[in-house]
Formats: C-alpha cells, structure tokens, sequence
C-alpha cells in the first residue's frame, strides 16, 4: 500500500481500532512506519509560541496576535495554492510574483482606471487564473520542466510589475472595502463568538456526518471519543484566541480595536473550500493518484495532462488572492509586492506544514500550519530584535528540517513495504 493511500485512509478517517486508546496506539504506528503528516509541524509550532512566550510576554497580547495574522495571511494563502502542485510533484516557482502582478492589476484598475472594487477582484482573480493556464500548458502540452517554466516567469514577472506600476512608483489602494480585507476590516466581538460557535458546530456536525456514512456502508470510523478530543481541543484553541481578540488592543481611546480580524473568516473559507475539492472530489482524488504515480493513473484512465494544468490555474488564482491580501494589508502596491521572501516563505510553508515534494502526500491543512510556523519565527525572532539575516537563517534551518523529515519518512515507508 503506497503512502498516498495511507494518506487517503487518514484523511476518510479510515481506522480499524473502536476505542480511544486502540486509536492512538494505531496512530504511533503509523508514525513509526513514517506516515508522520503534519506532527512535526504541530509540535514544532508548540514549541515556537511557548519559547517566544517566555522569551517575550509580549508575544501572548490580543495586538501581536492579530499582527501575526495580518503577517501571514498572504502567504498562507499562496501555500495553499502552492499545495495542489506539490502534490503532482511539481512546482511553482512564479508564484510570489505572480501574486505581485495581480495584485498590479487590482490597484491598478482601482486607483487609474476608477472601477468599482469588485470588478478589480475580479480583473485580479482572472488574470491568475490565465497565468495558471499559460504554465500548466507549457509545463503539461509541451513537456517542459515546470522548474524551467516558472523560473522563467519569475523573472518575467518582476518585468510585469514595473511595468504595471509604472517603474519605481507606488499604487494606493484607498478602497474601503479591500482595506477591509487585511487592514482594517474586524467582526465585532459578538459576530466573532458567533463564528466560532458556527465553525465548532459545522466542524462537529461534519465529523459526525461522516462516521454516520461510513458505518452506514460498512466502514471503519472514527471512535465518538477521538472525534469529542478533535473537536474539544479546536474549541479550546479557537475559543482562546477569540477572547483574546476581542480584546481592547487600541492605545487611542476613540478608536475601538477590538474583534477578530476579517481576514481570519477568508482564510477559514479556502481553508474548507481547498480541503473539500481535495478530500471530497473525484479531481481532488485524481490529484492524489497523479502525484502518488503518473503513468498507473493514464493507465486507469485519468486525464493527467488536465488534473496538471488545473493545479496550476488553481495555485495561480490562489496566488491572486494573496496577491489581494498583500495589497489590502500595505493599502498599495508597490515593485515588491510578491517578491523579496514570499515565494521562499510560501513554499516554505507548505513543506514545513508536512506537504512532500516528492508528490502525493499532503493537504491544505499543512500550508495553514507552516504559514503559521512562519509567520512565528519572524514575528518572535522581530520582538527580540534579532537581525533580517538570522531570521532568514533560522527558517532556512527549519525548511532544512521539514524536508529532511520528510525524505526520512518516505525511506522508513518505503523499507515498511507502504510505498
């Protein structure tokens, strides 16, 4: 049995065992016979958000949590697009700046043009979604390394964002309703109990569905007690970080700062949005099939060239929406926008999260733990004034490790017979 259909088996909640301490004695083996997912990610997180804690109070406060968030939400966003190409085994490396270019394209229709904000989105989303197309048919149609490919439009994109933002210049993005977006734009601190009262609610109503079909047909499911730890666990976590939010963060007592950031309800919808269309779709099926191995998947009639060139247009469109992210965060676009360390950061993030470059093994899940494992390291290692190189160093060392971690898992599976 191959590591992607163990990875299948976790994701459909496949578990033979019926009790707790049955469950978790299968999952130890599971880890032990490699199939790690996304623990190192999870572990490693702890660990970060408990030394910085100690290192610096300040890290615990309702205002650097919404910082981190605002921080990260860009290339979180990216790395879930990143995501879907990773597991063909491919990759993109165009992805930051063609974030930079969409989000080129949205200030630039908002601010020289005048359009109205929701004809700029979408102006943005489509040109990604054409970037995507263009990559995936040179990459899928004529046989081109996607290296080769997005490598090449890394530098032609930088070109395209000057040209877009007319040289050194910077384009404002003064609209109210993208600086809702990641700037400004917060639920008010009942709306924000009430989202996540509706998101513990559909996480527990989804996990009993499922275990509901799944003994229906016959299936092994999930233990009533591992589903109760999930979602108890979740709650806790996210019911923690809402009363911290609603916190007063606001140092000027007319302006009221307090909720959660409405970039947190973006980030929760593709977050359900990306899982369901890889966990709950015949493509999403495909694309596990495709990365796991390429020719038995043309061979039991899979349209590979296609499930290729749609990873592509999705990570191009989900770059887009970054792209947005960023611009609405800095309220303008600039020549940087999309470069320096996003692309690094991006994929970063997905690899760190438990994602494997080797293809086959990964899900969204990941890319929202290892944005959030960076956008730890660079905001505690930024309260302790610890200098750009060594920020640079340490998650250099960290992406070092995933990787490292993830080709000995595969050797442990593989030597186990799994793959």
């Amino acid at each position: 049995m191959s590591v992607s259909m163990l990875d299948a088996q976790e994701r459909a909640g496949e578990h033979p065992s019926s009790g707790l301490g049955a469950y978790t004695r299968d999952y130890l083996a599971r880890v032990r016979g490699g199939n790690m997912g996304a623990l190192p990610a999870v572990l490693g997180l702890l660990t970060l958000v408990v030394a910085f804690s100690v290192a610096r109070p300040e890290f615990v406060t309702a205002g650097n949590l919404a910082n981190l968030l605002h921080q990260g939400a860009a290339v979180t966003v990216i790395a879930m697009g990143l995501v879907f190409v990773l597991l063909l085994g491919e990759i993109d490396l165009s992805a930051g700046f063609a974030s930079g270019v969409c989000a080129s394209v949205l200030a630039v229709l908002l601010t020289n043009f005048g359009l109205p904000w929701y004809v700029a989105v979408l102006g943005a989303i489509a040109t990604g979604a054409a970037i995507g197309l263009v990559i995936g048919l040179l990459v899928a149609k004529l046989g081109i390394p996607s290296f080769v490919v997005t490598l090449a439009a890394f530098l032609a994109f930088q070109g395209a964002v000057l040209l877009l933002v007319k040289g050194g210049t910077i384009v404002a993005v003064d609209d109210p309703t993208i600086k809702k977006i990641n700037f400004d734009g917060r639920f008010t601190p009942l709306q924000g109990w009430v989202l996540y009262g509706v998101t513990i609610a559909g996480m527990l109503a989804l996990h009993l569905w499922r275990r509901y079909s799944r003994v229906r047909h016959g299936l092994a499911a999930d233990p009533l007690s591992v589903i109760a730890l999930r979602v108890v666990t979740v709650a806790v976590l996210l019911g923690a970080a809402v009363w911290t939010l609603n916190l007063e963060r606001s140092k000027n007592d007319a302006i009221s700062q307090r909720g959660v950031p409405m970039v947190v309800a973006i980030l929760g919808l593709l977050l359900w949005l990306c899982t369901f269309v890889l966990n709950r779709t015949a493509f999403g099926r495909h694309v596990y099939a495709v990365g796991g191995n390429r020719e038995a998947s043309r061979r039991a009639g899979i349209h590979v060239d296609a499930i290729r060139i749609a990873a592509f247009v999705i990570c191009s469109t989900m770059a887009a929406v970054g792209g947005i992210v960023a611009a609405s965060r800095d309220a303008s676009v600039n020549p940087n926008t999309g470069g320096s360390n996003v692309l690094l950061y991006a994929v970063g993030a997905a690899v760190i999260g438990g994602t494997s470059l080797f293809g086959g093994k990964g899900r969204v899940l990941n890319a929202v733990l290892g944005g959030a494992v960076v956008a730890v390291i660079e905001n505690g290692m930024g309260l302790m004034e610890y200098s750009p190189g060594t920020k640079y160093v340490v998650t250099g060392v960290v992406l070092l490790l995933a990787a490292g971690i993830d080709a000995v898992t595969r050797r442990r599976a593989a030597a186990a017979g799994l793959r």
